[in-house]
């Protein structure tokens, strides 16, 4: 699949799609620097002419954005949006709304525990 700065909604669906399920279906959209994207929520296609703010900014800037949209469908809520690039130029955008209130985030922080020092147990511990 190769995607340009001028890709459609139709032709970059499969990539965000499989995104969408990589990360348990929370809303995802997706659009290339020249065309509008695609907007996914609960594994369908709702939209293939999605824009918003944030992904326009990071277009824009090639800089990912964690925030949360002062308006559109997810005003308010925690979102990531990263750039997608090709020889250093941004050519499409992708971003992933946060619909658990930032849990989902947190979970991931929690789940980088530190290695263990010393991998061999003490005495009277079990593995």
């Amino acid at each position: 699949m190769k995607i340009t700065s001028s890709s459609n909604g139709k032709e970059i669906e499969s990539m965000a799609l499989a995104i969408h399920e990589l990360i348990n279906n929370l809303p995802l959209t997706m659009r290339t620097k020249n065309s509008k994207g695609v907007r996914i929520e609960d594994g369908e296609v709702i939209d293939y002419e999605y824009t918003g703010p944030v992904l326009e900014k990071v277009l824009e800037t090639g800089q990912t954005i964690r925030g949360e949209p002062e308006s559109g469908p997810y005003q308010g809520m925690p979102l990531v949006v990263v750039p997608i690039k090709e020889n250093n130029e941004t050519v499409a955008a992708i971003g992933i709304v946060d619909i658990t209130k930032g849990l989902f985030s947190d979970m991931i922080e929690i789940s980088r525990r530190p290695e263990p020092i010393n991998n061999e147990p003490s005495k009277g511990e079990f593995y």
